[in-house]
């Protein structure tokens, strides 16, 4: 009935998606297996994607020739970029989504894409012989080969729903959960642990009075996510800002007694950064009130996502609070929220490629490795999906650097610290955040991802044009001079200092309060020297003169600790017999075995002194 398949996707969520979708467009015959076609990408908490660091992901996705943001994109209802008050490394884009229509327009991109089959089933264990996994085994009793694997099971792994005093298994809402496959790979050797995370109840969007909330549209350009030219929605809708108070923390109060986070039914550690509502009121017991996101959930549906009020508190407790936020008072509840309990597997037992290191031809993408979030789960579906590829063909992984790209970020985080708790990322992980910044992912990724095989020689050819327009504008910005009496009116209109002799326009643009766009619209020599050029390549100059020096100092920070990355220590390397190092230390570089000294430096519990000790063994 099966083929033997050069790469199996195991679980069809981000991560699975664009797993299965890189193998595929690189040449491997593939094979994504779900529990349930009908719910391929499934956006299973919040209907958007992006947001502060995770719209660069999206972004350096789409230039490696991802498909996530070209589904963002192309289900987008309102679009956002974040922090504009604030340096370009900040920008960061984020959309919010019609929720069926994401699913739909991944299934269709999914479907189209050439050498992908697919086969809904549960997948119960692997086929494993030789430290090698080549294929996996179905609930229906089927035995399907492939030359690599690649594991994405999101939240289903053993999941267990919690709603007050209730819990059943299942992978979400109405979903069963996914069983036999940790339990294999404990017997293995692997280590596993649990994590929850949770979701706030959906809203009849009918029954709020939008009249007692802040509204909030969406921007008026709308630049997307994707560097190709997916069209973009010609009209938006509004969100709208809500608040709790102190009504509604007291009745949630009254139910913290039947909650399984409070009563210690729920092992797994939640996320941090994205706590429940109870988690915040007992957390941040002086503020009177938490602020509320009220999202629609798409174009051509009343149900709302209630951003901020995630929670497991039984049902009755849920309405009640509900009902005491203003504009809520006459809600009604199409489901309450709910918590949910995984098993996950530490990423340190990962190689920079993803490929697992206890069995060879194995990845882990996504929640199984402890990140939170479409975004995470969706660049290592990526990374993991090409890597499969190359090692169904013996070819060498690829790996993106922490000076490259977010992903590489992301994944040297995880493989290097590991993670007690769901990971997410955050601009402030990023070292070199002004090189990494949203706007120019293609320029960093995209002749990359070409000489690997997946982005295409179209994406070559418009990064190629894009290089070429942005060093075309520099050079006539550098050129053109400006007399006093062609800008000084409106400098002073922007309250600037007037100049007293003419200027070349970069110096000009130099000027804080100076924008390239204001200044080609509102000095006509300017505006005609840059007409033919996109508005996307003048932004990019713009931003390239601006922060030219601060560039340039990343760029040689990059290049100092280089040395160490390019340190590489041998995997057959004996930490054991090294007795100056600290018994921490030494039980941290066994257990992940380092594949650089800069990879080693970043481990946490291994300090400069022993790096220097590594060096001394190594020859350095």
């Amino acid at each position: 009935m099966f083929k033997e398949y050069d790469v199996i996707v195991v679980g069809a969520g981000h991560a699975g998606c664009e797993a299965a979708a890189a193998a595929a467009n690189m040449g491997s015959s593939t094979l994504l297996i779900t529990m349930n076609m009908q719910t391929i990408a499934q956006m299973s908490c919040n209907p958007a994607m992006g947001g502060i660091a995770k719209g660069q992901i999206v972004r350096e996705i789409d230039a490696l020739g991802g498909y996530s943001g070209i589904v963002t994109d192309l289900s987008t209802i309102q679009f956002r970029m974040l922090n504009r008050s604030k340096g370009p490394a900040m920008w960061s884009p984020r959309a919010q989504n019609d929720r069926m229509l994401f699913h739909l327009k991944w299934r269709e991109m999914l479907e189209n894409t050439k050498g992908l089959d697919f086969y809904q089933d549960m997948v119960v264990g692997l086929l494993i012989k030789g430290g090698y996994c080549y294929g996996v085994k179905t609930g229906l009793g089927h035995e399907i080969k492939a030359k690599s694997v690649v594991l994405t099971n999101g939240t289903f792994l053993n999941g267990i729903v919690h709603i007050g005093e209730k819990n059943f298994g299942g992978g979400r809402m109405a979903e069963k959960a996914a069983t036999g496959i940790t339990e294999q790979l404990v017997n293995h050797g692997f280590e596993s642990d649990r994590l929850k995370t949770g979701t706030p109840p959906r809203i009849d969007g009918r029954s709020l009075d939008y009249s007692k909330m802040e509204e909030q549209p969406g921007d008026q350009e709308i630049s997307g996510f994707s560097y190709t030219n997916t069209p973009k929605p010609k009209e938006q809708r509004s969100c709208w800002i809500a608040y709790t108070n102190n009504e509604v923390h007291d009745t949630l109060k009254g139910g913290f007694d039947r909650s399984p986070m409070f009563a210690g039914r729920i092992d797994g550690v939640g996320p941090r950064y994205c706590p429940s509502i109870e988690d915040k009121i007992n957390r941040f017991a002086e503020r009177d009130r938490h602020q509320l996101f009220i999202e629609p959930e798409g174009w051509n549906t009343v149900e709302i996502y209630v951003n901020g009020f995630s929670t497991s508190l039984p049902e009755e407790i849920q309405y009640d609070a509900l009902r005491k936020i203003c504009g809520f008072e006459n809600v009604k509840m199409f489901r309450p929220g709910y918590a949910i309990e995984y098993d996950f597997f530490p990423p340190t037992q990962l190689t920079y490629s993803l490929e697992t290191k206890l069995i060879k031809r194995l990845f882990f993408a996504g929640q199984i490795n402890g990140t939170t979030g479409y975004e995470e789960a969706a660049c290592q579906g990526l990374m993991a999906g090409i890597n499969a590829h190359r090692a169904a063909i013996n070819l060498e992984p690829v790996v993106l650097k922490r000076s490259e790209a977010y992903i590489g970020v992301l994944i040297d985080d995880l493989i290097s610290k590991g993670t007690q708790e769901p990971y997410r990322m955050f601009t402030s992980r990023a070292e070199f955040r002004t090189l990494l910044r949203q706007d120019n992912a293609d320029l960093r990724l995209t002749e990359l991802s070409v000489g690997w095989g997946l982005a295409t020689t179209e994406r070559s050819d418009q990064v190629k044009k894009k290089k070429e327009e942005v060093e075309a504008i520099k050079k006539i910005l550098f050129a053109l001079s400006l007399e006093p009496q062609e800008v000084n009116q409106w400098l002073q209109s922007l309250h600037a200092a007037p100049i007293a002799e003419k200027q070349k326009a970069q110096k000009i643009l130099l000027r804080p309060d100076v924008s390239l766009n204001d200044l080609a619209n509102s000095v006509q020599k300017v505006g005609e020297a840059l007409k033919r050029f996109s508005a996307e390549s003048i932004e990019q100059a713009s931003i390239q003169i601006k922060y030219e020096v601060y560039i340039e100092k990343e760029r040689e920070l990059v290049q100092r600790m280089a040395q160490l990355e390019e340190l590489e220590i041998p995997e057959t390397f004996d930490y054991g017999k090294l007795s100056s190092l600290g018994n921490e230390a030494r039980e941290k570089l066994i257990k992940i075995k380092p594949r650089t000294l800069g990879q080693a430096s970043r481990i946490s519990g291994i300090n400069p002194s022993d790096v220097q000790i590594l060096m001394v063994y190594m020859g350095r």
